[in-house]
């Protein structure tokens, strides 16, 4: 396919740089049911990883993809925690590497008042992930994966920002597939000038931009404003991008091509749990889909049903389905409510 062209015979299908953090979501086991209510009257949470990037490696590892990573994490029991999760699912850890000056994971505590109504409270202090360096990036690494991603908040603060932008260098040079997940947070970032002057840099070097609508704006905000999806897509192909994903989220998504080809999709209808992971789930699915040689619409299926069944989830992390049982998901989906992938 002509948006996603790679070299086969590199050892990783893909590599990730980015945010690795611990979420606390209030309990929700057969002896313990923290049921919606305001986080100061929660009193027992579930430990997991969290991130997006880190969740997208989970999730595209249990789809069989032989999966990288390029982080920092601390140098704490919650460090050993990560690299022992990572490890027990074939993530590679070689370059996940530990803080030297006391940084800490960022810690998520995560209120549920309603399946609509959910945010979280943050604790990202001297946050480890922001410490990755451009000493950390591997030139040989990043040579032999097929595919590196980067998520946007690695974007919001030096020293990381410096690590993404020369990853992203090395990958145009080297012919490594660049993903940029834009993944905005607003903790951490300044104005928003400065999301969009370091977005906008990151946009123009890859292969794949992935979004919601809000996500593109912040980063078109200073060069090129106020632009709908189409002019969005046509901007980017413009520079380097040949496959450009935006979302609107209840409202479905849409996938575009270079040669003006656009695929729509609405969500599948559940019952959600939480109001995020989705995207999560989302972007595993979708590049799996996409190393699997799948057309677009197949790949926004996949993404969006392993997206609802994120949402439906308590954490982000653990429930990440396999491929097996997204497939049975989208089945069991289409015989409740008829064919989903109609078009928006």
């Amino acid at each position: 396919m002509e948006y996603f062209e790679i070299d086969r015979s590199r050892k990783f299908d893909i590599c990730l740089l980015g945010r690795i953090a611990i979420d606390f979501n209030p309990a929700y086991s057969n002896s313990v049911k923290e049921e919606f209510k305001p986080l100061k009257e929660v009193h027992y949470f579930e430990k997991f990883v969290g991130g997006s990037p880190a969740n997208i490696a989970v999730g595209v590892s249990k789809h069989g993809l032989k999966t990288g990573f390029f982080a920092k994490v601390s140098d704490d029991a919650f460090g050993d925690f990560v690299i022992d999760y990572f490890n027990a699912r074939d993530i590679d850890t070689s370059r996940v590497t530990r803080c030297t000056n006391g940084e800490k994971l960022g810690l998520t505590f995560t209120e549920m008042l309603s399946p609509k109504e959910s945010s979280i409270l943050m604790y990202r202090n001297m946050a480890a992930d922001l410490m990755l360096s451009p000493e950390d990036i591997d030139e040989a690494y990043i040579k032999d994966t097929k595919v590196l991603l980067i998520s946007g908040t690695s974007l919001s603060q030096s020293p990381s920002r410096e690590a993404a932008l020369k990853a992203a260098m090395l990958a145009v040079k080297n012919g490594t597939f660049l993903i940029f997940d834009i993944d905005y947070r607003n903790y951490n970032w300044k104005n928003d000038d400065e999301i969009s002057i370091y977005y906008s840099q990151l946009a123009s070097m890859a292969d794949l931009i992935m979004g919601s609508r809000e996500e593109f704006d912040l980063t078109e905000r200073i060069i090129a404003p106020g632009m709908t999806d189409e002019q969005s897509a046509s901007f980017w192909f413009g520079k380097r991008a040949k496959l450009v994903v935006i979302k609107h989220g209840m409202k479905g998504s849409a996938a575009y091509t270079k040669s003006g080809e656009k695929f729509e999709i609405k969500p599948f209808p559940v019952t959600a749990r939480k109001g995020f992971g989705g995207g999560d789930g989302y972007g595993a699915g979708f590049i799996y889909g996409l190393f699997s040689g799948w057309s677009l619409d197949k790949c926004l299926e996949f993404g969006s049903a392993e997206a609802s069944m994120m949402v439906k989830s308590n954490n982000c992390s653990d429930d990440l389905p396999s491929a097996a049982e997204v497939e049975a998901f989208i089945a069991e989906e289409k015989k409740l409510y008829g064919e989903m992938v109609a078009k928006v």
